[in-house]
């Protein structure tokens, strides 16, 4: 759909891939079993779609390596979480078939259908490092080299490198029955070496299995080592790679037979329990020690593998042969971030940007005197997010600043806000809702409240069992007029001023009475579990956001029935909730236009005649990671338009508090609709249309190459759009 709101879809090449044709939609006739797609094929098909900007040519050369590593990444979240979760599921007896929106399939059924697509997936991933990366680097001056290939000085850096800072952390372990099989951590690289006796042993004992060797690759070290080289080229060599050279002198009395590294994947799933848990922050740090030992999921190992060290560690490890995937290159492609960092060439990544500075008009002094004559929309990272970071640190500053509230999910180390919150607790009263169950960063979370506690700062957890996901922070002020008022900050993101400059977020800064009184009541809810009768204008999960989301998609259906303007325009990072689709398959019969904006998974079947020929999904996938959520409801002709943290998927509706909030001021709902909404619906380059048979294929490009996100940064240089009180 573009700008102007009319479909533009029609044939095109690009490369090989396959290309839409105008009435793909229209002549979809047959309409298929299954009304859902998948969860788990869906979210494959996304990082396909990450590793097509690897794969693309037109991409500075270091963002494709980068793109490559962070499909490995999100790989391992998959086999930590989604695949853990169904083997455990199997092996707790449940092996019933699934519900009609996971294809009616049982746990083990399911698991079959993957297991190929992962394997496709992996040699996908090792042939674009293979095939297309390494000789591009090369191109470029830029080797990553095998012990054999280095050059003497290149070697003699690498061996007291070896010394000083790899070797002291080294513990090599021969498995015998008096040195049992180490705890291997989650995702940490190790070695397996098959060893025989040199002598001093009989011809039986020589004629025994060879024994299986095990040294861990420290983590604390990098996983690229930079080489001297000739002027201008950029040599590496993999930290494993250097240690298998050397393992020789760590097991002196064996002969090597073969040498392989390993990585295995184990279960990070959080298991808590409500009754058994006095204090949330100490079940957490004990869940995340279990979490470091779960049951193994997946075997990464090299293809040089000999098949006696795969089997053996299969064996070790419990897993099915599907679990192991030989890898044609480095084991763990994620460490390839680092890459990134290392090589100093600005022409291989892309052009710097910062986003637009937040400017007050002349009559305002501070950031609140501008809250009171208008509300401030910010399009992250196109508007710089020391906006955010400024109204928190003005509110730890300002004496008349009386208290302040906020809520973090994830933030970074050294943050600006995390410092504002510490030091205005020394003058004020401070409450925050830490998450302490934030996927991945439980670690950091809990020592984020510690030190928020030892500040003074009055911290809570929120509602047991529902993660705080809400983007939330009230300041409580009294006026020079002697007037208290609420300001509030609301978004769509985390307060992490470190995400903040590659994810794409919404911010809305008001001192809107309706919206901070319902902030208010949020935090009450958060602090003390006690419900209100309503929280307008705010959408509020678990309470009231899922059933006040299916009465807007209804809404419009009755407005397209009764011919009055009916359209949805959302965008979102995930869509899988099963009722909210069924109401979006019933609006699209009633008539409603709706185009959806998903980034990631999607479980919609657009396209189909009868059932949603009305429907468009498109995933974004670029430089900057798509994480705004963005609602636009015609409404009969009274729009409405919402941002806030939820996407429409039963963990945001039904299991987190999560917080919806409209835009109300006529410029900012413009700016929404036909400036960041409008640009994504036009892309052309960057954007993949989902078709009903659940393939993506890229947008026909007539006329010249549109990118959203590039546009947007464009517009981003030229002048403050023009904001008005809501």
């Amino acid at each position: 759909m573009s700008a102007d709101g009319k479909t533009a879809v029609t044939p095109a090449k690009r490369g090989t891939k396959k290309t839409a044709s105008p009435s793909s939609a229209d002549t979809a006739t047959h309409q298929p079993v299954e009304r859902f797609f998948n969860r788990d094929e869906s979210w494959l098909k996304f990082n396909q779609r990450v590793l097509e900007e690897a794969e693309d040519p037109t991409n500075p050369l270091l963002e494709r390596v980068k793109f490559l590593a962070i499909t490995a990444s999100n790989l391992d979240e998959f086999f930590e979480i989604r695949i853990a979760g169904t083997l455990q599921r199997i092996e707790d007896g449940d092996n019933l078939p699934q519900p009609i929106d996971e294809g009616g399939l049982t746990p083990e059924q399911r698991l079959g259908r993957l297991s190929k697509q992962l394997t496709d997936f992996v040699n996908a991933q090792y042939d674009c490092w293979n095939q297309l990366l390494l000789p591009a680097m090369l191109a470029e001056k830029i080797r990553v080299l095998r012990w054999d290939e280095l050059s003497e000085a290149a070697r003699e850096h690498a061996l007291a490198f070896y010394s000083t800072e790899v070797d002291p952390l080294l513990t090599p372990v021969t498995i015998d029955p008096s040195h049992p099989f180490p705890r291997v951590l989650n995702k940490a690289l190790c070695i397996a070496l098959l060893l025989r006796r040199k002598s001093r042993l009989s011809a039986a004992a020589k004629a025994a299995p060879a024994a299986l060797g095990v040294v861990t690759v420290p983590r604390s070290l990098p996983r690229l080592i930079p080489l001297p080289s000739e002027a201008g080229w950029n040599d590496f060599i993999m930290l494993h790679e250097l240690i298998e050279a050397q393992v020789e002198s760590m097991f002196r009395g064996y002969e090597i037979l073969s040498r392989a590294a390993f990585r295995v994947t184990r279960n990070s799933n959080l298991y808590m329990q409500e009754e058994e848990s006095r204090n949330v922050l100490e079940s957490v740090r004990t869940e995340l020690h279990n979490r470091r030992k779960g049951d193994a999921v997946r075997l990464e190992i090299e293809s040089t593998a000999t098949e006696e060290i795969v089997e053996r560690l299969r064996q070790n490890f419990e897993l099915d042969p599907w679990q192991v995937f030989k890898t044609h290159g480095p084991v763990n492609l994620s460490r390839l971030m680092n890459m990134y960092s290392e090589v100093k060439e600005p022409a291989l990544k892309f052009p710097a940007f910062s986003g637009a500075e937040l400017r007050l008009s002349k009559k305002s002094a501070n950031i609140f005197d501008e809250l009171r004559t208008r509300d401030i929309l910010l399009h992250h990272p196109f508007d710089s997010y020391k906006a955010v970071e400024g109204f928190i640190e003005a509110g730890a500053e300002d004496p008349h600043v009386i208290s302040m509230r906020q809520t973090l999910y994830r933030t970074s180390k050294d943050s600006p806000i995390f410092r504002a919150l510490i030091e205005a607790a020394q003058t004020k009263e401070v409450a925050v809702v830490v998450e302490l169950m934030a996927r991945f960063d439980e670690d950091s979370n809990i020592r984020w409240a510690r030190e928020l506690e030892d500040a003074g700062v009055g911290v809570s957890h929120g509602i047991f069992g529902f993660k705080t996901h809400c983007k939330l922070a009230l300041l409580v002020r009294r006026d020079s007029d002697g007037v208290v008022r609420r300001y509030a900050h609301l978004g769509t993101g985390n307060y992490n001023p470190v995400t903040a400059r590659f994810y794409t977020d919404i911010s809305l800064l008001t001192s809107n009475p309706d919206l901070t009184h319902g902030a208010q009541k949020v935090f009450n809810y958060l602090t003390a579990e006690t419900e209100s009768e309503t929280y307008d204008p705010l959408l509020v999960a678990p309470l009231t956001l899922a059933d006040s989301l299916i009465a807007l998609i209804e809404r419009e259906a009755a407005h397209a029935r009764a011919g009055k303007p009916a359209a949805i325009i959302a965008k979102m990072n995930g869509l899988l909730d099963r009722r909210t689709v069924e109401a979006l398959y019933a609006a699209s019969q009633a008539g409603v236009q709706i185009d959806l904006i998903v980034r990631g998974m999607c479980s919609l079947r657009p396209g189909v005649k009868g059932m949603s020929e009305n429907i468009r999904v498109r995933s974004v996938v670029g430089r900057f990671l798509e994480h705004s959520r963005i609602f636009c409801f015609a409404d009969g002709g009274h729009e409405k338009i919402y941002c806030g943290s939820a996407d429409w998927m039963p963990r945001n509706l039904i299991e987190r508090c999560e917080v919806v909030f409209p835009i109300t001021g006529p410029e900012l709902k413009k700016r929404l609709r036909d400036e960041i909404l409008a640009a994504y619906l036009k892309d052309n380059t960057k954007a993949r249309l989902l078709q009903p048979d659940g393939e993506y294929i890229r947008a026909h490009r007539t006329g010249a190459p549109f990118i959203a996100q590039e546009y947007l940064m464009k517009i981003a240089c030229g002048p403050t759009p023009k904001q008005e009180k809501s």
